[in-house]
Formats: structure tokens, C-alpha cells, sequence
């Protein structure tokens, strides 16, 4: 027996509410240019409601050594 799960309309909105304040905002990956279509931080990703794995790859890679509260760790003397 096979199931079909249709996205309904509530969750389609939750989801491009999700992606348009992250991009916003430039949090998570659209801090970073996406090599794969070319558009710069702070701007969806041409495919709809998808980041491409180059952009957050980037994304990953700038974002390695940060701490994840730099004010709270203290400053080396």
C-alpha cells in the first residue's frame, strides 16, 4: 500500500515564510554568495525554496572556526 503526503497550503507558507526570513535576515547560508547561480548574500536562490549544496558548503566553510558565542569565551591575553 502506498501513501501520498500532499504538502498543504499552511505548510507551503510556513516554509517560504521560513526561507524569506533567513534571507532576509542573511542568516545560515544566504550570508554567503552561491557559486552555483551567481546571485549575492541576502538573495534566494533561483531554484524555488531550495539552497544549492555549494552555497551552504561555503556557508560551512567560513563558519568552522567561529565560536558560536565569541563575547562570552574570553579574549586571548
Amino acid at each position: 500500500m502506498r501513501f501520498s503526503l500532499s504538502p498543504s497550503p499552511s505548510a507551503d507558507a510556513a516554509h517560504d515564510a521560513a526561507h524569506e526570513l533567513h534571507r532576509r535576515f542573511r542568516h545560515g547560508a544566504y550570508s554567503v554568495n552561491c557559486e552555483t547561480c551567481h546571485v549575492k548574500p541576502g538573495v534566494l536562490c533561483l531554484g524555488r525554496r531550495t539552497v544549492h549544496t555549494a552555497r551552504r558548503e561555503l556557508f560551512r566553510k567560513t563558519t568552522a572556526g567561529t565560536a558560536l558565542v565569541p563575547l562570552l569565551l574570553g579574549r586571548p591575553r
